[in-house]
């Protein structure tokens, strides 16, 4: 049975790491999770005059550098003049040279998400009339490549890493203490944190390459390295990297003196060590959450310790199941895991499950919101993906409880063999006690003899003695004289070495295999064993796939995106009665603070208009807001701004009729949107009228 292990774990091995690479490398660059909900002017319109400035809109905020946001004429020459800047709530906008002739305009961005992920893309516009050419611009899609691939993989390693140092640390600390004198346990922990250390170090530099440019020599510019220390996701690196060497002095203590004191004097290096590792293991899980999905959105200031809580918890659920897997297959014979440190790690993975359902139950409703996005979008078909792994880790757990179970029960009945074989042992010694007793009161009555025999026999063994005295003298001699004629005796001795030396490769050999005997004797080990490993082999791809996970668009994000895009794409600056219909996305920032205010107004000309406006959720659905308010302003000639209170009719739908527009002009159209007692925006969008 032992001799089929190794080759069924290599080739379970092999295959575990071809889904891996196959996962990795399947996965599409690093989807933005900022998405682009809106522009002005839009995509692919055509304006009658040359607008002042280029305006973005975008789910959330994002971070900008000089060169973020670049407007080409048909040539390729930049039209833009000055720094883009942050006009309102998540929009942005670059001022454009003055007298811009007619053609095609592009509009190319490449920004960085409040969750630190690339975002690029273009897009062009007209003045007049389309042009024959227009700009070239190279590939916006950002994240991807060689560099983006290292980064995937970097990000990969980087949680391994973290399950495996604090995970491990944990089984040794709450399941099984006499693990920090076990080599395989020790170097499963020590190459933890040389991994974690390794990949952040990397992303590090790999960062300032990730989010610009995307080539190889830019990963060690200095210029690049020193912008990104100033960015969230740089101070979050370097506190890893900080934390890091404080989890080499635990990790020092935990293999070092830890281990080296007898179990009844661990108790309060236990507990320092207990409380010293989980501020650690915190601090490290800080610096993901800090920095990604849970750091923007809803709820940040909820979603940032609950994915703190989500990364201990599988930390100390896969984790503590590598250090199980080592110290089943790896641990010495003479030094196996007991039931008791099986099963107490069975309660923690328990808990550890149970932190996971909740945690991610509120991370899902946060990221997906509806139960649409859980199959129309990618980021909910990997969540489904991730689910149902979990759901047969935990499957393949009960089977290992069951055979926890099993093994405490052999153990309980060798521990009551061995009790019972000590009591026989005991009656034998005190029945061997009292025929001794007896055999002495014989031995008194025979002493005279005894004695004689006893003369006698020391008088033959003075002749024995004396015989091999003489022949001893006789040997002496000889070998005296045969010393000096022996010239090969460095030969034998150097003969004896060798054979010594393969005697201990032999017993070595034959130690090894008593090992393995041993560790396969038990059927009840064997079968915790091979669940474990099929654990561990679920979980490396749960890994992957979360992973993956953390790069893709939330589906929150990229419904309420389509949604926009959507109602960008329908409207139109005018028809042919005259009517114009303005789609301007908003974002409060409280709870439901995401949507689109719909204006249409008609005929869009000097004199009374009519207005209908709609207020849009997330879902494209129409939906009630607190207040709503709309102004106009017409800034060339110091008119407005203009106030209109609409009339709320139904659900998500208000209408002001009679509206009066005294001049023709480019008039800037402002909602004022409010979904709770504080939460309110106003967004802007201007409407050629008249």
């Amino acid at each position: 049975m032992s001799q089929t292990i190794a080759p069924r774990f290599r080739a379970l091995t092999l295959l575990l790491l071809a889904v891996a690479g196959v996962l990795l490398a399947g996965a599409a660059p690093a989807s933005a999770h900022a998405a682009l909900t809106g522009s002005d002017p839009q995509q692919g319109v055509v304006v009658d005059k040359a607008p002042s400035q280029v305006s973005l809109t975008f789910s959330e905020q994002v971070a900008m550098s000089d060169d973020s946001l670049r407007v080409l004429d048909p040539k390729g020459n930049r039209v833009d003049t000055g720094k883009p800047a942050n006009v309102s709530g998540t929009t942005y906008a670059v001022r454009l040279h003055s007298g811009l002739p007619d053609g095609t305009y592009t509009v190319a961005y490449q920004v960085v998400s409040a969750d630190s992920h690339p975002v690029g893309g273009a897009y062009t516009f007209s003045i007049g009339a389309p042009s024959k050419t227009s700009a070239t611009v190279g590939d916006q899609t950002v994240g991807g490549g060689i560099v983006g691939a290292l980064y995937g993989v970097g990000r990969y390693v980087s949680y391994a890493g973290f399950i495996v140092l604090a995970g491990g640390a944990a089984f040794v600390l709450a399941c099984w203490q006499r693990g920090s004198g076990v080599r395989a346990v020790q170097r499963l922990v020590v190459s933890g944190w040389v991994a974690l250390t390794a990949a952040t170090l990397a992303l590090l530099l790999l960062r300032g390459s990730y989010t610009t440019s995307g080539k190889i020599g830019d990963i060690f510019d200095l210029t690049l390295l020193g912008q990104v220390l100033q960015t969230k996701s740089g101070a979050a690196l370097v506190s890893r990297l900080l934390l890091l060497a404080a989890a080499a002095l635990f990790v020092a203590v935990l293999f070092g003196e830890y281990q080296k004191r007898a179990d009844d004097e661990k108790r309060d290096l236990t507990f320092g060590l207990a409380i010293g590792g989980t501020v650690v293991a915190v601090g490290l899980a800080a610096s993901w959450a800090m920095a990604e999905h849970a750091s923007t959105g809803l709820q940040p200031g909820i979603a940032m310790p609950v994915d703190v809580v989500h990364l201990l918890a599988v930390a100390a659920w896969l984790g503590g199941l590598a250090a199980l897997l080592v110290t089943l297959y790896r641990a010495p014979a003479e030094t196996p895991i007991e039931p008791a440190a099986v099963r107490r790690f069975s309660r923690l993975a328990f808990g550890s499950v149970l932190a996971l359902v909740a945690t991610g139950t509120y991370q899902s409703w946060r990221q997906v919101g509806s139960w649409s996005a859980l199959t129309d979008t990618r980021y909910g078909q990997l969540l489904l993906i991730k689910i149902a792994l979990v759901l047969l880790m935990v499957g393949i757990a009960a089977t290992s409880r069951r055979w926890t179970g099993l093994l405490a029960e052999t153990a309980t009945t060798k521990a009551s063999a061995k009790a019972r074989a000590k009591v026989a042992a005991a009656a034998g010694r005190k029945s061997g006690s009292d025929a001794t007793t007896g055999a002495g009161a014989d031995s008194k009555t025979g002493s005279g003899k005894g004695g004689a025999g006893k003369a006698a026999g020391k008088a033959e063994a003075g002749k024995a003695g004396a015989g091999k005295a003489a022949a001893g003298g006789k040997d002496a001699a000889k070998g005296k004289t045969g010393g000096k004629a022996q010239p090969g005796g460095k030969a034998a001795k150097g003969e004896a070495a060798r054979r010594a030396a393969q005697l201990a490769r032999q017993q070595a050999a034959v130690d090894t295999a008593r090992q393995k005997r041993l560790r396969d004797a038990d059927p009840h080990r064997f079968g915790l064993r091979r669940s474990v490993l099929m654990e561990a082999g679920v979980a490396v791809v749960l890994l992957v796939v979360t992973t993956v996970l953390t790069q893709t668009e939330p589906g929150r994000t990229e419904t309420e995106a389509k949604a926009a895009t959507s109602s960008s794409s329908s409207s139109s600056s005018s028809s042919a009665a005259g009517a114009v219909t303005l789609d301007m996305p908003f974002n409060t920032g409280g709870k439901d603070g995401k949507g689109v205010v719909r204006i249409d107004i008609d005929p869009a000309r000097v004199g009374g208009n009519e207005l209908h406006i709609f207020a849009l959720g997330t879902d494209g659905r129409l939906r009630d807001v607190a207040e709503l308010k709309i102004s106009f302003t017409l800034a060339t000639k110091n008119i407005g701004p203009l106030p209109v209170t609409p009339e709320h009719v139904t659900t998500g739908h208000w209408v002001a009729s009679g509206v009066q527009i005294p001049m023709a002009g480019d008039w800037k159209v402002e909602a004022t949107v409010r979904t709770s007692d504080i939460d309110q925006v106003s967004v802007t969008k201007n409407a050629q009228i008249g």
